[in-house]
């Protein structure tokens, strides 16, 4: 089951929480005294360190990744957050691949589900609540950093397959084939039998005339 086990008791400070990271240096460790440099120092806040974590922006020493270092890049920070999200509650968009959509009533039922009667509803309801305000945070509808090193992929891909012989327009193509616009001809000569060179001078001479 990919659901993280920690949820925060209370979600009124996530989203400064996140704006006051990407506003400060990444620490060596994010530890709660870190945390509370940043301006939280209350109980609720502390458990932010394992969300973290689990969104795999800290290591288990709680050492910033490079998912955490890309999120302080705020033009990409909202994309970064959301394909964290993705990873970190994979059996929930396994279930709705737009779970980000979903209520929170919707993601608690589903959190129920998912995980078989380990938690209770007061402690589902605020693994709910801890999602929502994460997707609050996201943006779910930009191309992820990784999604688009793989289109560029894809694309140099096609790009390679359509500049072959056959579809080079206009000109000659390969392999003797003809290219004219997007139509290709296959040209298949059979020569008349004759033991005058002249003939096939004569033939050869049209055909460059006529083909290019």
């Amino acid at each position: 089951m990919s659901l993280p086990t920690a949820y925060l008791t209370s979600t009124k400070n996530t989203a400064d929480i996140l704006r006051a990271m990407q506003a400060a240096q990444a620490p060596d460790r994010f530890t709660i005294k870190f945390l509370e440099g940043l301006g939280y120092a209350g109980s609720n806040d502390r458990a932010m360190v394992n969300v973290l974590k689990a969104l795999g922006m800290l290591n288990e020493s709680g050492i910033p990744t490079r998912r955490y270092h890309e999120y302080l890049d705020q033009t990409r920070s909202e994309v970064v957050l959301a394909q964290a999200i993705r990873e970190a509650y994979s059996d929930l968009f396994k279930v709705n691949k737009n779970a980000n959509t979903m209520t929170s009533t919707d993601v608690r039922n589903k959190m129920k589900t998912l995980s078989e009667g380990a938690y209770t509803d007061r402690v589902l309801t605020q693994m709910a609540a801890t999602f929502a305000a994460l997707v609050k945070m996201a943006d779910f509808n930009t191309t992820s950093l990784d999604e688009e090193q793989s289109l560029v992929g894809d694309s140099a891909e096609d790009e390679v397959a359509l500049d072959t012989p056959e579809r080079r327009a206009p000109g000659r193509g390969g392999n003797g084939r003809q290219a004219i616009g997007d139509l290709v001809y296959n040209i298949n000569i059979h020569l008349p039998e004759s033991r005058d060179p002249a003939v096939y001078d004569a033939l050869f001479k049209s055909l460059r005339e006529h083909l290019g």
